[in-house]
């Protein structure tokens, strides 16, 4: 087909793909690291109580109480916070307002992989800089010039974590450029910079709450940095969508971040269930990545990934597959209930027989 009207650069953009959303209800889904949990009863409550006579007028555009909320709970200044459509939205404007540079940015060359795509949207120049055999990152192969570094701790889709004392000795060292951390799995068992933004004026972290406050539905993501950062993100913002954040989603978000106890027992659950699943898998002959998230990255000893994967959907069971050819024969399997993952360990306990014929 004839893409008429097309500037070529859309032509030639290849978008993200992200995970599959199924419409078929009775499916155990662990594919896109959603929380298996509900959201905080509180944010149930809010809903039920909402005056939907609001709804009527525009939000406020610039989130301030959510804002208060999380400079209050991080322990930072307001205008510290900057409040998007999701991490992805966030992500985006950030490239556009620090990475459009003379020198190419650094990434590694298996993470999220929208930081790519923003590349090609916004013609930013990028170098790709291999992960460790064992999957990890080692920052100090980012000591050279560039014009930013951006990479997700956790990582995604591998889950390895780098030490706050490893990011803030490549803050110390590169200075002349914006260093992102992208912390949308942090809360699963990795050290936050958020206390480096405070020391170092070079310093961004991005977060959702899409995956440990179960708000993935609402597209909530922030980003804290050094006032004159967040001023750029605002003038980015404010060039595209004044109203990034609906007024529901600000409340729920509020009121989410507000219910410690809750979130607390949530954690607790998904890291023991993902505990209790990594021994598992590891008994059935996988090797399993150390996993700071809400997901395992996963090779068995003998069989493909897309024979698994294949197999699992074959019994509604879906988990995640990349054809990057690194990691192509790994599976992502988010966390899900103890029930899910129980379901998952009976599954391929089968499979497993069914190949020993």
């Amino acid at each position: 087909m004839k893409r008429k009207f097309w500037s070529k650069q859309i032509l030639d953009l290849v978008p993200y793909t992200p995970g599959e959303q199924p419409k078929i209800n009775d499916l155990i889904k662990l594919n896109t690291n959603e929380n298996p949990y509900p959201p905080s009863p509180l944010v149930s409550k809010l809903l039920a109580q909402f005056d939907i006579d609001h709804l009527r007028r525009y939000p406020d555009p610039e989130s301030f109480e959510l804002s208060q909320t999380l400079a209050d709970y991080y322990n930072v200044a307001v205008d510290n916070i900057f409040i998007g459509n999701g991490s992805d939205e966030v992500l985006a404007h950030a490239f556009m307002a620090f990475f459009r540079q003379q020198q190419p940015i650094l990434m590694p060359d298996i993470s999220y992989s929208f930081y790519t795509v923003y590349c090609d949207l916004y013609a930013i120049k990028a170098t790709a800089i291999p992960i460790e055999d064992d999957f990890s990152i080692d920052l100090a192969k980012y000591n050279i010039a560039n014009g930013g570094i951006i990479f997700a701790n956790p990582n995604a889709p591998t889950g390895s974590a780098i030490s706050l004392q490893k990011i803030e000795q490549l803050l110390e060292t590169n200075q002349q450029s914006l260093v992102i951390v992208d912390e949308a799995y942090v809360d699963f068992g990795a050290q936050s910079a958020v206390a480096l933004t405070q020391k170092y004026d070079n310093c961004l972290v991005i977060q959702t709450l899409s995956k440990s406050r179960a708000l993935a539905g609402l597209r909530i993501g922030y980003a804290i940095g050094n006032k004159n950062l967040i001023e750029a993100l605002e003038r980015v913002k404010n060039s595209f969508n004044s109203y990034p954040l609906d007024m529901l989603a600000q409340a729920c978000a509020k009121t989410a971040i507000e219910d410690e106890d809750y979130f607390q027992s949530s954690l607790k659950k998904i890291v023991a269930t993902r505990t209790w699943t990594e021994q598992q898998l590891a008994s059935l002959d996988f090797k399993v990545l150390p996993s700071k998230t809400n997901f395992l990255f996963v090779q068995h000893k003998n069989l493909a990934a897309i024979e698994i994967m294949q197999y699992l959907r074959d019994n509604k069971i879906i988990v995640r597959h990349f054809t990057k050819e690194k990691i192509s024969n790994y599976l992502r399997i988010s966390i899900g209930t103890q029930q899910q993952m129980q379901s998952l360990i009976e599954c391929l306990n089968t499979l497993l027989r069914e190949e020993e014929k």
